[in-house]
């Protein structure tokens, strides 16, 4: 009986450890986040519009990724996230968007040489511009995302991730990583349907952070786009009792001749188990009105994945009546 078993015992053993071993060499992550918020919301020389909303502080969005460990330092690795408007259960951020449109990626990384990446990439304009402001990556009430993605002919061009693109990104050399981008030509016969590139350099340690991005767009997704070459500084220093943001950055349209200033000040202020937040930008573009608005919220954490908010903001466009918005809402990672 026992010579019978001994068999099955090993194979069951051997698939044990096969099961064991794929495992610490793979993985595949499900992971996102729903953000709802009910408010109002008026722009300005327009009426006011209250309702129940998705991604007012961040995007609403679910995603997939994974790691191969290839050996020698090296992983094969992948991402696919798609953003969804939660208040209505719709995919993307409008009608038409793309399904994957936030991230849609595979490369491989290293250790010690970084790691590339091919498809559509989030741009490191995008990343810097969240990075370095105290409402993160909030459509909704970041003055410095309004101001750079959402505010028409002062904005830079290209969306916040560029398809058909190849990026790299360096590991951190004493607190520095490098970082540069392409994305291909993708129609010979659309006028004026051109490539887009970027480059950037920043800087991370305990207190300090600084950024230094410049890109070139000519393209967003399939369809050509005003020519706009955008530079943005980004600098953050975290005192203890306050953290401090600045960030100047300068749009040129080369389809309008348009050039474009962009300011933001800001600061994040413990408070009990949340934050206060803080952030005001001005956009003053050449041929087009000037923009200011200014950004007010408590972030209050009911765990490290749940986070309660009420946000007010103010923003004003000369020569019209003043703009600006409130909500009060929850923010769920998984």
């Amino acid at each position: 009986m026992r010579i019978a078993l001994r068999p099955n015992l090993l194979a069951g053993a051997a698939l044990a450890l096969m099961a064991v071993t794929a495992q610490a060499q793979s993985s595949v992550q499900l992971y996102g986040l729903v953000d709802l918020s009910v408010g109002s919301t008026k722009v300005p020389g327009g009426s006011s519009i209250t309702g129940v909303d998705s991604g007012k502080m961040t995007t609403s969005y679910y995603g997939f990724s994974g790691t191969e460990d290839l050996g020698g330092g090296l992983s094969a690795q992948f991402r696919l996230e798609a953003f969804l408007r939660a208040d209505t259960g719709d995919a993307g951020r409008f009608p038409g968007d793309a399904y994957f449109a936030r991230t849609s990626s595979v490369g491989l990384s290293h250790k010690s040489f970084g790691a590339v990446n091919l498809g559509r990439n989030t741009t490191q304009l995008f990343v810097s511009t969240l990075i370095f402001n105290a409402l993160g990556d909030s459509f909704g009430y970041s003055p410095s995302i309004r101001h750079y993605f959402t505010s028409g002919a002062g904005s830079a061009t290209g969306d916040t991730g560029w398809n058909d693109s190849i990026a790299y990104s360096s590991p951190s050399l004493s607190g520095f990583r490098f970082g540069a981008a392409v994305a291909a030509k993708e129609s010979a016969t659309a006028v004026g349907n051109g490539g887009n590139w970027s480059v950037g350099l920043s800087y991370f340690s305990k207190t300090l952070a600084a950024s230094l991005v410049h890109q070139d767009v000519k393209k967003d997704g399939a369809a050509p786009v005003n020519d706009t070459q955008t530079t943005q500084l980004g600098v953050s220093y975290d005192f203890g009792v306050a953290k401090a943001f600045f960030q100047y950055g300068e749009v040129e349209n080369t389809t309008t001749t348009n050039k474009t200033d962009i300011l933001g000040v800001g600061v994040r202020l413990p408070l009990g188990a949340g934050a206060v937040v803080a952030q005001y930008g001005t956009l003053d573009p050449s041929q087009a009105l000037e923009r200011k608005t200014l950004s007010l919220g408590y972030l209050h954490n009911l765990s490290r994945r749940t986070e309660l908010y009420g946000v007010v903001m103010s923003d004003k466009l000369e020569g019209l009546s003043s703009g600006g918005g409130y909500s009060l809402g929850i923010r769920h990672r998984f």
